[in-house]
């Protein structure tokens, strides 16, 4: 089977570096608000919201999680989900958007997207993807950010072993 496109691959290490940031936070924890940031559990939910709407709805037109693009689309109402609800949600969005991540080539990521009216939208599978990557970077930083002021200590202080898991390959 041939290797994803190297930017699936680096949407991979920035998922791992994700979850790597909120790996034993606790559920009290993960949903305490320190304004004007949302909560840890809802940046979990809101990039489950992203992957589900850009990988499965506009890559597949699949919709499994409703609730999910509903409570944390962007500009949705601030709530404070339970970390194990959204991780759930999170693991079961990113492993059904896999395969139709492993199918992608250069040419179906300079695609456009297609609107409801089936017409060709103005963003690309590519420049949804970079999106989403760069989506996942800010708010792994955010999420230490919140963990430094929660006092919790010991975190993951720079990008994880990239050198073997996502390194530099041409297209």
């Amino acid at each position: 089977m041939p290797s994803p496109h190297p930017l699936v691959r680096q949407l991979r290490f920035t998922r791992s570096e994700f979850i790597r940031g909120v790996k034993g936070i606790s559920e009290t924890d993960a949903h305490k608000r320190l304004l004007p940031m949302n909560c840890i559990s809802w940046n979990v939910g809101h990039l489950a919201w992203q992957e589900q709407r850009y990988f499965l709805y506009y890559g597949q037109g699949k919709m499994p999680f409703p609730d999910i693009n509903e409570r944390f689309a962007y500009g949705a109402p601030a709530n404070t989900p339970a970390l194990s609800e959204v991780l759930a949600a999170w693991k079961e969005i990113t492993a059904a958007a896999d395969p139709w991540l492993e199918t992608l080539t250069s040419e179906v990521l300079q695609a456009n997207i297609l609107r409801k009216d089936g017409q060709p939208g103005r963003r690309t599978f590519g420049s949804l993807l970079q999106r989403v990557i760069y989506h996942y970077r800010y708010h792994t930083g955010e999420n230490q950010a919140i963990r430094q002021m929660l006092g919790h200590t010991r975190l993951p202080q720079f990008v994880g072993n990239i050198d073997t898991q996502a390194p530099y390959v041409p297209e």
